[in-house]
């Protein structure tokens, strides 16, 4: 059900007048490196690949990492045929059946630009670094060890290299147990978000280019059932 929803989620239908989100999330990146080299771009927890698509419009080449493997085989079915088939609960048991085409987006061309792999997010090959962008989509409250991500992340990064970063902070012990949230919890009797804590982590090797931003997304479940979520988005160049 996830991977139909996300499906959907990257190649289907508006809902509720909120823009694509992968594709605004490209747009978003592609705004802070109009001034910067635009050779290598890593899409880290890409899911079934719309924004490393969109990438891959304005940067040589793209890779896509996500940790589920269903999600992977989405996204290179969608790079080598161009189309990928899934359906949709309508209601209980009834289903409707879709198709996500890369030709109706206009992300035809571009799919010999990119390339898709299974891993985790932090525990990366080493052949994957020297990027100039960095994007983390809905994936930092995902992690199982948030902190030694953001901790090593500058690693993947050219000097002058920019991070992404979009999370709406849901943490949740099936995903991250709660000593490893980064905020959400009170510190010194104060609330301590996780955007404090970004900023405590990433600040000895990055700079915020600007405040963060809001981006909204909608994820159908079924017919009458949706989530409908607010992203705060924080964007950081790496230090020369």
């Amino acid at each position: 059900s996830a991977v139909s929803q996300y499906c959907e989620f990257h190649y289907g239908q508006t809902y509720f007048h909120v823009p694509n989100f992968p594709a605004r999330c490209a747009a978003v990146c592609g705004r802070y490196t109009r001034e910067r080299p635009r050779r290598k771009a890593l899409d880290l927890g890409c899911a079934v690949g719309r924004a490393t698509f969109e990438l891959a419009k304005e940067f040589d080449s793209v890779t896509g990492i996500d940790f589920s493997a269903r999600f992977i085989r989405v996204a290179l079915q969608l790079k080598e045929k161009g189309v990928a088939h899934f359906e949709l609960v309508e209601e209980g048991d009834v289903v409707s059946y879709h198709e996500a085409r890369l030709s109706e987006l206009g992300l035809d061309g571009v799919a010999d630009r990119v390339e898709f792999f299974q891993g985790d997010a932090t525990n990366l090959k080493p052949q994957f670094t020297g990027y100039d962008l960095v994007l983390a989509a809905n994936l930092i409250d995902r992690l199982n060890d948030p902190r030694r991500f953001l901790e090593t992340v500058h690693e993947r990064l050219n000097p002058g290299g920019v991070l992404v970063i979009a999370s709406p902070y849901t943490w949740l012990e099936e995903f991250t147990k709660k000593e490893h949230w980064l905020g959400g919890f009170r510190h010194g009797g104060e609330p301590y978000f996780t955007l404090d804590a970004l900023r405590e982590l990433l600040s000895p090797r990055f700079v915020m280019l600007e405040e963060p931003q809001d981006l909204e997304f909608v994820i159908r479940e079924t017919r009458r059932k949706f989530q409908h979520t607010v992203s705060e988005v924080t964007a950081w160049a790496r230090k020369s």
